[in-house]
C-alpha cells in the first residue's frame, strides 16, 4: 500500500484513537478523525490538529454524515468509536447496542461500498474466564457477560461476515489492559490512570472486591504500534489478534505498587461482579509471528511516563 495512505479513524479523539493518529501522522500518512466527543476530547489532538486532513465532530450513527465522509476515498478505516463503559451498558443497554452495533454497521456498510479496509478495535473482555496461570489465545471461547461484551462480539461477527461474504479486507484486534497519557482518570477511565491520579491527590485507592482480578497491562504507544502494524500487513486480513504484555498483575498488587505506602488502599463492594473476568493474560504470539510486533515499554517505565503526564495536567 502507498506510504501516504488515506485513513479514517472513528473515535480518533479518544485515548486509543489519538495515539494511533499520532503514530500514523509521524509515519507520513493522511489522517481524518470522526468523533462525537462523548469519550474523547478535542484537546487530546491539539498537539497535531494542524497535521490532520480533517477533524469531524459527528456521530457514527449519522448515516448521511458518514456517507459524505467516505467520499474522501479512504484506504483504511480504523474503528474505535464505541460506548465503552461496562456499567453504563448494564444501566442503558439500548444506548450501548445503538452505538456499538448500529454504529459499527453504518461504518462497515460504507467500507463495503467503497472497498475500504476495516480495522476493528474489539476488546479482551469478550473472552470467557481462564484458570490462573493460563494465557488467552485468539481461539479461546467468548462470553457475552454483559451488553458491552455482547455488542463487541456482535461487531466482530458482522465484520467477519463481510469478509466472508463480500471479500472485504478486515482485521479484528483485541487489546488487553492499555494505559498511559491521555487516558481518562475519572470514573470512566482505566484503573491504572485512576489509581495514579488518586495517589497524586493523596486520596485512597479503591479496589473492587478482593482485588484478586488479574490484568495484562501494556503501554498505549505499544498498542498504537500494534494497531498500525495490523493496518499495513496483508497477512492480517481476515484475522483476529490479541495484544498484551503476557504478564498478569493482580489489581490489589497494582494498587499497593502505586500507593507505595503513601496513601491507603481500600477494598469496596464490586458493582458488576457477574461481568468480571478474574484472570486475564494475553497470548500475543500470533501478533509477534505475523505482524512482527511485541511491546517494548515495561510496567515501571509505563507507570513513570503516565505519572509524569498526569502531574503535568
Amino acid at each position: 500500500m502507498d506510504i501516504k495512505a488515506k485513513i479514517l479513524i472513528t473515535g480518533g479523539a479518544g485515548f486509543m484513537g489519538r495515539w494511533t493518529a499520532k503514530n500514523l501522522l509521524d509515519k507520513g500518512h493522511k489522517v481524518w478523525i470522526l468523533d462525537n466527543l462523548s469519550n474523547g476530547f478535542e484537546k487530546n489532538v491539539e498537539e497535531f490538529k494542524d497535521k490532520l486532513e480533517e477533524l469531524v465532530i459527528g456521530d457514527i450513527k449519522d448515516r448521511k454524515l458518514v456517507s459524505n465522509l467516505f467520499k474522501n476515498n479512504f484506504d483504511i478505516c480504523i474503528h474505535f468509536a464505541a460506548a465503552i463503559d461496562v456499567q453504563e451498558s448494564i444501566d442503558n443497554p439500548e444506548k450501548c447496542f445503538n452505538d456499538n452495533c448500529l454504529g459499527t454497521f453504518n461504518i462497515l456498510e460504507e467500507c463495503r461500498r467503497h472497498n475500504v479496509k476495516m480495522v476493528f478495535a474489539s476488546s479482551a473482555l469478550v473472552y470467557k474466564k481462564i484458570e490462573p496461570g493460563q494465557k488467552i489465545a485468539e481461539g479461546h471461547s467468548l462470553n457475552p457477560s454483559c451488553p458491552y461484551t455482547a455488542s463487541k462480539i456482535n461487531g466482530e461477527d458482522i465484520i467477519m461476515s463481510y469478509f466472508k461474504t463480500y471479500n472485504l479486507p478486515v482485521v479484528i484486534l483485541r487489546p488487553f489492559s492499555i494505559y498511559g497519557p491521555y487516558q481518562r482518570s475519572d470514573s470512566e477511565g482505566g484503573v491504572m490512570s485512576i489509581f495514579i491520579n488518586k495517589k497524586l491527590k493523596g486520596e485512597p485507592l479503591e479496589v473492587f472486591g478482593d482485588g484478586k482480578q488479574g490484568r495484562d497491562f501494556f503501554y498505549i504507544e505499544d498498542c498504537a504500534e500494534f494497531i498500525v502494524k495490523a493496518c499495513f500487513n496483508d497477512k492480517a486480513i481476515g484475522e483476529i489478534f490479541n495484544a498484551g504484555s503476557g504478564i498478569e498483575l493482580k489489581i490489589k498488587d497494582l494498587a499497593e505498587k502505586i500507593a507505595d505506602n503513601k496513601v491507603e488502599v481500600k477494598f469496596i463492594k464490586h458493582h458488576h461482579p457477574h461481568a468480571e473476568i478474574m484472570n486475564m493474560c494475553a497470548d500475543s504470539s500470533k501478533a509477534e509471528n505475523i505482524l512482527g510486533w511485541k511491546p517494548i515499554i515495561n510496567l515501571e517505565q509505563g507507570i513513570n511516563k503516565t505519572t509524569q503526564w498526569l502531574k503535568s495536567q
